[in-house]
């Protein structure tokens, strides 16, 4: 998407700044390659209106944000499932004006969401939101809109409050957030048994936390890549090939780009070679670039921005431009196999 899509997520609650982005995400899986009828209620009547499929003549991903100052689709008071930390507005948050804007393409519409439609569509099947905390921040967004057609059911959650599993007994449609920071095997490096907030990367193994879940998945939406940006070391074949970040003595620093190309490498192989698999519908959610300006956010760097910044007011962006690159050529790799594989693979382009 359009590089003022991101940047409006600077002051705005990364929560509620996702469910923008969920609805985005919605359309583009729900109205691709169908046509859908959706009913849109009012106190007096029923209207009915087709939503042709745009996907092939509409970018979804270019356009700009403007004003809508209707009711949000849910609120922290409405929605009783947002976790108790994200909660932003409970925690004191004044300003409200983030609230009021909406993503618009420059060739087409966005209808406004519908969960009454979406959960008939999703009906008896599983999505997965794979990845860091932005993955679940989705999945939590998602959760608040279909909260307001049908009350889901929490049936698992980790110790640490990271991958959790909802159900929608009604649609039988299972909603699910795997945690896992960089989709491949990883273990943190201790120093006087303490953690170090490094990790050793196994590149051709990819994280069990997802990939034993594959068989179960209808929908798998990856959002992946902050927790590269640190110290890391990286092994293949259980040997250590060289490291990202590092200046240590006789070791190849191998770079950001090469662990991050085959991080996902290895998670779309692994789809395309999982043999108890449905054809899963696979979306990347590209590089999210950072929310800080005048600095980063431990060197003073701040998010005081309250409205959208304008494309041609976005400088410095040409390392976030090469990682979705890097993540755009993977997943055209792993499509060129879909056809008689029967998976598809698709881009949400955040970036």
């Amino acid at each position: 998407m359009e590089r003022s899509l991101i940047n409006m997520c600077n002051s705005a609650s990364v929560f509620f700044c996702t469910a923008i982005l969920t609805i985005v995400l919605t359309f583009y899986i729900l109205n691709y390659p169908r046509t859908i009828t959706v009913q849109e209620y009012s106190q007096t009547n029923i209207v009915t209106r087709h939503y042709e499929n745009v996907s092939r003549s509409c970018n979804l991903f270019k356009g700009q944000w403007i004003p809508d100052m209707r009711d949000t689709l849910y609120t922290n008071f409405s929605c009783t499932t947002i976790p108790y930390r994200r909660n932003c507005f409970f925690h004191g948050r004044e300003d409200k004006d983030f609230l009021h804007w909406r993503w618009k393409p420059e060739q087409c519409e966005l209808p406004r969401f519908s969960s009454k439609t979406f959960l008939s569509i999703v009906q008896g099947k599983t999505m997965a939101f794979v990845g860091d905390s932005l993955a679940r921040n989705q999945m939590d967004s998602l959760l608040c809109l279909l909260s307001t057609e049908e009350t889901p059911k929490e049936v698992y959650k980790d110790a640490e409050d990271r991958s959790m599993t909802w159900e929608f007994p009604k649609h039988n449609f299972t909603l699910m957030a795997l945690w896992s920071q960089f989709l491949v095997s990883a273990t943190e490096t201790m120093f006087n048994g303490s953690a170090t907030g490094s990790f050793d990367l196994h590149l051709d193994k990819v994280d069990q936390n997802w990939s034993e879940k594959l068989p179960f998945i209808d929908y798998a939406i990856f959002s992946d890549v902050q927790w590269f940006f640190r110290q890391h070391y990286l092994y293949e074949g259980s040997n250590l090939i060289g490291c990202i970040l590092c200046q240590v003595p006789n070791m190849t620093d191998l770079g950001l780009n090469f662990a991050i190309k085959r991080s996902f490498q290895a998670a779309f192989k692994r789809i395309n070679e999982c043999k108890n698999c449905k054809n899963i519908f696979t979306v990347l959610r590209t590089f999210s670039p950072s929310h800080f300006e005048n600095g980063t956010w431990n060197t003073g760097g701040g998010c005081n921005r309250t409205r959208p910044v304008k494309i041609e007011n976005v400088i410095g962006r040409d390392s976030n431009w090469e990682l979705r690159k890097i993540q755009v050529e993977e997943i055209e790799t792993a499509r060129g196999k879909r056809e008689y594989l029967g998976n598809r693979f698709e881009i949400l382009d955040i970036t």
